[in-house]
């Protein structure tokens, strides 16, 4: 299995869309073949960080997600929006 453990630094005067697209992401990418799990939390300790947890099967399930229309679309956005930065682990 794959964890993403993702963080995403937002300004105040963006956090309302960034989380409205981020709940899109996490709506269409729970679909997805070989989605474990994968959902949106906001740190209770630093104001402006939002996390998305996701886990994945295997390799070949996380890369047909990076290359879905939802992925391909919101990603771009969420990242216009805030700074991305990210955690993979292997088990």
């Amino acid at each position: 299995m794959i964890r993403l453990n993702v963080f995403i630094e937002v300004a105040a005067e963006h956090r309302a869309t960034l989380v409205e697209v981020a709940r899109k992401l996490v709506a269409a990418s729970q679909k997805d073949a070989g989605c474990v799990s994968y959902d949106l939390y906001e740190s209770a300790t630093r104001p402006g960080v939002l996390m998305i947890c996701e886990t994945w099967q295997d390799a070949a399930s996380l890369a047909a997600h990076e290359h879905a229309p939802h992925f391909t679309t919101l990603v771009p956005r969420i990242e216009s929006l805030g700074r991305m930065t990210a955690e993979r682990f292997e088990f």
